[in-house]
Order: C-alpha cells, then sequence, then structure tokens
C-alpha cells in the first residue's frame, strides 16, 4: 500500500524478482513489513501451489536450531520421541522465509550454507542425505555487511543469500503514505467488523498530526495506533485527542485518554513495600507498551 518513490522501486524490483528462483534478502527496521515483502514474493512465483515455511532464527535457542532447520531421528537426543521433518524438507516445492537472519549461530552458518549449496540436508542422527528443493527468502533489521565486515556472519554465507537485496525503508521516509495506510487499516476493520459504526475515518487534523511524528515502530506501530484510535474515537472522525497518550506526548500534545491512574500509597506503609509496589506498576506499564509496540510478539519484546 502506497505510492512514495521508495516503494515504486520496491514494486518494480519485486515485478522481476518475484519470478525468478533468486535468493533475497529483505532489510528494514522492525515493522516495516518484511514478511508482507516475503509472502509477495512466494505468492507470484512459480512455487506460489508449494508451501511458505516461515523460520524466525531468534525464536529458538542455538542447540536446537540445527534440529529446526535439518530434523532430527527418533532418539537422536534426549527428548527426541520421534522423526521431525525440519523446516528443509517442510518446504519442499515451495519457499522458506528465514526471519531475524542476523541471529543465527555463527557455528551453525557453515552446514547452513552447505544445505544451500548442495541442496541436501542431513536430520540430527540420521545417515542417509535427503534431497530438497526450496528456495531461501530472508529478513533482518540488522547490517548483514558490517557483520561480515565484524566476521560474526560469513561472507560467502552473505552472497549466497543476497543475489538480490530489497531495502525496504521506514515510514518516516514514505510519510506521504500514511493516510493510505491508514484508509487501509480502518478498511481492514471494517472487514473485520471490529470498527465501531459511527467512526469513518481519520480527520485531516489528526492526520496532520500523526504525519509529524517519527514511527520508531513503523508500519506495525502505525497498525496499532488505527486500531487503537477507532476504538476510543467518539466522533465520525477520528481526532487528534483519540491519538495514544505516549505518541502526544512525544509531540508536546495532550491526550484525551488519561494515563492509568494508580493507587496513592497507603499511609504507613513501609519504603521497601512502597517501592516494590512503584517498580511492579512501572514494569507492567513498559512491557504492556512494548508488547502493544510489536504486536504481542513476545521474542521482539525481549529482545528490545
Amino acid at each position: 500500500v502506497g505510492s512514495a518513490t521508495k516503494m515504486r522501486k520496491i514494486y518494480g524490483l519485486l515485478d522481476k524478482v518475484a519470478p525468478s528462483e533468486l535468493s533475497v534478502v529483505i532489510q528494514g527496521e522492525t515493522g516495516t513489513g518484511k514478511e508482507l515483502v516475503a509472502r509477495a514474493i512466494h505468492q507470484f512465483s512459480r512455487r506460489k501451489d508449494g508451501p511458505l515455511v516461515i523460520f524466525d532464527c531468534s525464536a529458538f535457542p542455538a542447540n536446537l536450531l540445527e534440529s529446526e532447520l535439518f530434523g532430527h531421528e527418533k532418539g537422536a537426543f534426549s527428548g527426541a520421541v520421534r522423526t521431525h521433518r525440519g523446516v528443509f524438507e517442510r518446504a519442499e516445492g515451495g519457499t522458506i522465509f528465514f526471519d531475524e537472519l542476523g541471529e543465527m549461530s555463527v557455528n551453525l552458518q557453515p552446514k547452513f550454507l552447505r544445505a544451500l549449496e548442495s541442496g541436501e540436508i542431513r536430520r540430527v542422527g540420521g545417515e542417509r542425505t535427503i534431497k530438497v528443493d526450496a528456495r531461501v527468502v530472508s529478513a533482518t533489521n540488522r547490517n548483514l555487511l558490517q557483520m561480515v565486515e565484524e566476521n560474526s556472519f560469513r561472507q560467502d554465507l552473505y552472497y549466497r543469500l543476497a543475489k538480490v537485496t530489497l531495502d525496504l525503508p521506514p515510514l518516516r521516509e514514505r510519510i506521504e503514505d500514511l493516510p493510505s495506510l491508514c484508509e487501509h487499516f480502518i478498511a481492514q476493520l471494517r472487514e473485520r467488523n471490529s470498527l465501531p459504526a459511527h467512526v469513518r475515518g481519520f480527520g485531516p487534523e489528526a492526520l496532520n498530526t500523526m504525519s509529524q511524528y517519527d514511527w520508531p515502530g513503523n508500519i506495525r506501530e502505525l497498525r496499532n495506533v488505527v486500531e487503537r484510535a477507532a476504538a476510543f474515537c467518539e466522533s465520525d472522525h477520528i481526532q487528534p485527542a483519540d491519538l495514544p497518550a505516549d505518541l502526544c506526548a512525544r509531540l508536546g500534545m495532550a491526550s484525551s485518554v488519561a494515563a492509568p491512574q494508580r493507587p496513592a500509597i497507603t499511609p504507613g506503609i513501609g519504603l521497601k513495600e512502597a517501592k516494590e509496589m512503584m517498580v511492579s506498576n512501572f514494569e507492567k506499564d513498559y512491557l504492556v507498551g512494548l508488547l502493544n509496540q510489536y504486536n504481542m510478539n513476545i521474542s521482539k519484546v525481549a529482545r528490545e
């Protein structure tokens, strides 16, 4: 969604890349839509009728990554009570999307490269090799070339994966697309019957206010703001006062939605107990705010 110059370049690249068999690395900040681009590449490829398997490299501890990638045989290690097919096997004839590629263990990268180059994998604890046929699309919010220079990412693996790189712009660099994106998310809410009946969309004042914000969480944050503002809106169009308090605060504005009120400290309560109560309340607000910003993705909140 959007017609900013940087996005039109992305659309043009997608038209050329998607029908090919080239491996692609999608780079961009958190919330810019990297998974959406990966889905588009698969949808408009020759492999569209095959599976699209999504694998988050940051979601598994290093000791389980190999098993998740290549699978394991029953009894290969403690807890391996059945044979497990890894992502390469599950993506046979389709596409694998490796999210958070920069989080992959350095120790695993040589085996990963070998599988990509040979088209063969061996399950953990297995003896036979298995032919696999899957296209690889990857995404990262880290600078892989810088990681190559720092020796935390293999150069040969980078060039094997990054035959094409797509750099998704942050929302602040395509702010002219904000009205179109807001309309898109309002339409999605309407389709899901989640939009209050009286809400028709955003007023120009609210859009102008939002265009001055720097959107650190990018389009994911925008979607959350749209959903929240629609829920709090009492008129037919969303106004600046309906926007979240933290967004308004960063712009030096007031929000109509008051911050949660904490009960006053009970007279006579001990210093230690009062301090623990305040810290606990702060931690709750802090974590809930991050969960909302990262769309309830706990692993991304933990990294942040």
